[in-house]
């Protein structure tokens, strides 16, 4: 396994130690060398002490290591600076000990940096469309299945879970920290599903837990009628979609901003990379343009109110 994640997942599990001993009232290892190191040479200028290191440290060093990550590859790599993996996944809260289930998780670039995050500590679930009834495909010719049982070194501990869009059930109701979906709603909306995935969101969240949504961004005033077929949607109707369906929204970003997004392409979305719908016609423009402009946006599903004492 790649020795940068090791060394990250060691910091890790030293860190959880240390906080759990903090929280019993332990001593720990470090506690107790730092108490003989302090009778033994209580002279000790404090700036050569070392500065505690924070839980978002480690995250965020094990975020470096996996997107480092041999196994991913080199495309998917290659488009990390349209997709701010590293900053979408911190703006989500998303930890190395958490459960988080990827909606769609499609070819698995989000997977290729997920799973191995959460091999150790946490649990990554794929969530996949289950093949329709009358179809010859099965659960386990998916290409997001093949991927993981050709790597169990870094995809060995992640599930698949297949459910169907009209009526989905993701896990157990409340067993999840984070939900996350990557350019999918705009798919749930031609196809007449988004309110029962988003309530299907909510049932298997815990309370308090995060539902993490990155899609294509129409413009500001754009109805959803008049852009729906072209990938885009209104950041109102995602947040409407969401609310409704019990949430609250947290916070917006602009990480996946894209000025240069114009929006008025003759294949919609699609004409941008990395589909170029268009293929050799006017590619240059299309690449120069980059990839969409992207709403990013947190919602939470809301703790449940305390229960008054008697």
């Amino acid at each position: 396994m790649n020795r940068g994640i090791r060394v990250a997942r060691m910091g890790t599990a030293r860190l959880v130690a240390v906080l759990l001993a903090a929280c019993l009232g332990l001593p720990t290892m470090a506690g107790a060398q730092t108490a003989r190191a302090a009778s033994a040479e209580p002279d000790q200028p404090a700036d050569e002490l070392v500065p505690p290191t924070s839980a978002s440290d480690f995250t965020a060093a094990q975020l470096d290591s996996v997107l480092a990550g041999s196994w991913r590859s080199a495309a998917n790599r290659a488009r990390d600076a349209y997709r701010h993996p590293k900053a979408t996944l911190q703006f989500f809260g998303v930890r190395p000990d958490r459960t988080v289930i990827e909606i769609t998780p499609g070819g698995g670039w989000y997977a290729e940096i997920l799973a191995p995050l959460l091999h150790d500590n946490g649990h990554y679930i794929a969530a996949e469309k289950a093949p329709a009834a009358d179809s010859e495909a099965r659960d386990d010719d998916s290409a997001l299945r093949k991927k993981f049982a050709a790597d169990p070194a870094h995809y060995g501990n992640a599930r698949i879970v297949p459910f169907d869009p009209k009526a989905p059930v993701l896990g157990a109701p409340a067993s999840a920290d984070l939900v996350l979906t990557f350019r999918n709603v705009h798919n749930w909306v031609m196809a007449d599903t988004a309110p029962a995935m988003f309530k299907a969101f909510y049932a298997v969240l815990k309370p308090g837990g995060v539902l993490g949504v990155v899609d294509h961004r129409a413009a500001d005033g754009a109805s959803l009628e008049a852009v729906k077929s072209s990938g885009y949607l209104p950041t109102g109707y995602v947040v409407k979609l969401a609310t409704e369906a019990g949430f609250a929204l947290d916070e917006s970003s602009e990480i996946n901003a894209n000025p240069k997004d114009t929006r008025d392409y003759p294949k919609g979305v699609w004409t941008l990379p990395p589909t170029l719908a268009l293929g050799e016609r006017d590619k240059a423009k299309y690449q120069a343009i980059g990839e969409s402009d992207r709403m990013t946006l947190r919602f939470v599903r809301p703790a449940a109110p305390a229960t008054a004492s008697r």
